[in-house]
């Protein structure tokens, strides 16, 4: 076949897509939370051959015959699930793993319908206590038929306090506790959570998706040795990888229940390309994960006390801001001191290649991994005070300190 000429459309769409990886990967630096680099390899894996593939190991009988796999041509692709799961229950030392869900919202949806059946009753933080919104009433619960009631949350750092966590699962008497939040800076009272659920017959099920890079490295808190039944969550923000999920547990009878229930009831192909790609990152944070892990919250602490010294209203900083890769904003400090909200606030950061979102959260988990140390969190605090409180023209100064940095630190 002759080769073609592209269309302008595709010679349009080509353009976008080198401006943005041009962009994003030379010119700005960024600190949302819900993001990360991905390696050079893991990205190859993304762009193979895998990309387009199926497979199906199931024992079934069709017609008389049994049929290990519904497709051929997958003594590859299998071979990469099972080392990639392999990694996956290294990493997070847990005794049973799965690499198969599409995201962490996903990986919650594995977990929860096999496990929990209609009529469930289920504890969680409400949005505004920094909770995830999927588990609010009107999505999850409504979609699978539980009721939701409130994991009280403290103050504007949305701290959970292990008495009040204790008292409200007494009186509620869940069939399951979710924990996880959007807006995440301190580890839970667990142990006790979880001691208090389990007396009731109540499942913990731990929402890592937004710290599951730390607690892979040891920081933040170690969920299924404190007494979550489960641990899931997203590959795509601390977890340095592409976007996908993680599902892990150390019960047996829980993963007997969960693993043949995801294929046809949550998805069905599990993007293979993807999987290899979460494999990879797994076998570099075998190499790396302490030491990343460690850098993103040093780094964090120490961006949040110097944009604290240059003006900036941070909630907690009596308690050093954060335990994870979040700074939170004070929404109302930050419009009564300053005469603007989070979401001005991140348009005009975004002018000058200084990347947060908009709705008050700053991250440190991509800093870290181009290798940004916290002696660098001085200059990084002057620049987002001077591009975002003083409206300065500093987007020169970013790109050309972004360009100092070519590689990944952690590979």
């Amino acid at each position: 076949m002759e080769a073609t000429t592209p269309t302008e459309e595709e010679k349009r769409l080509a353009r976008l897509v080198r401006s943005h990886d041009r962009w994003r990967g030379r010119q700005v630096f960024n600190l949302l939370p819900s993001e990360n680099a991905v390696s050079p390899t893991a990205r190859r894996y993304l762009a193979s051959d895998l990309a387009g593939r199926y497979t199906l190991p199931m024992e079934l009988e069709v017609g008389g015959e049994k049929v290990p796999n519904s497709y051929t041509g997958t003594r590859y692709t299998d071979q990469v699930e099972q080392l990639a799961t392999s990694a996956a229950r290294r990493v997070f030392r847990a005794r049973f793993a799965s690499v198969r869900p599409l995201s962490g919202h996903i990986a919650a949806l594995s977990a929860l319908v096999p496990l929990l059946p209609r009529g469930a009753r289920l504890l969680a933080l409400r949005p505004e206590d920094g909770g995830y919104d999927g588990y609010a009433p009107g999505y999850v619960p409504s979609v699978l038929g539980y009721s939701v009631q409130p994991l009280p949350a403290r103050g504007t750092a949305h701290r959970v306090d292990a008495a009040e966590a204790i008292a409200t699962i007494e009186r509620e008497k869940p069939d399951a506790v979710v924990l996880g939040q959007s807006f995440f800076l301190f580890p839970y009272p667990l142990r006790e959570i979880s001691e208090a659920a389990h007396r009731h017959g109540a499942l913990v099920l731990y929402d890592g998706s937004h710290v599951l890079g730390l607690i892979a490295g040891g920081e933040f808190q170690d969920p299924l040795r404190e007494g979550a039944d489960l641990l899931y969550g997203s590959t795509h923000k601390s977890f340095p990888g592409p976007q996908g999920g993680l599902l892990l547990t150390d019960r047996e009878d829980l993963f007997a229940r969960i693993d043949p229930a995801l294929v046809w009831r949550v998805f069905d192909n599990a993007h293979w390309n993807r999987i290899a790609a979460v494999g990879q990152t797994l076998l570099e944070l075998e190499r790396f994960a302490p030491e990343y892990a460690r850098t993103t919250v040093a780094n964090a602490r120490a961006l949040g006390a110097a944009l604290a010294q240059e003006g900036w209203p941070l909630v907690a900083p009596e308690d050093g801001f954060t335990r994870s890769h979040q700074l939170h904003l004070d929404r109302s400090r930050l419009l009564s001191e300053h005469g603007k909200g989070p979401a001005a606030l991140a348009r005009r950061l975004e002018r000058q290649g200084l990347l947060i979102d908009l709705v008050g959260r700053i991250g440190t988990a991509e800093l870290a991994r181009l290798g940004l140390v916290p002696d660098d969190m001085g200059k990084m605090a002057h620049l987002l005070t001077e591009g975002g409180l003083r409206n300065q023209r500093v987007g020169a100064e970013v790109r050309a300190w972004r360009r100092t940095f070519r590689s990944l630190r952690f590979v």
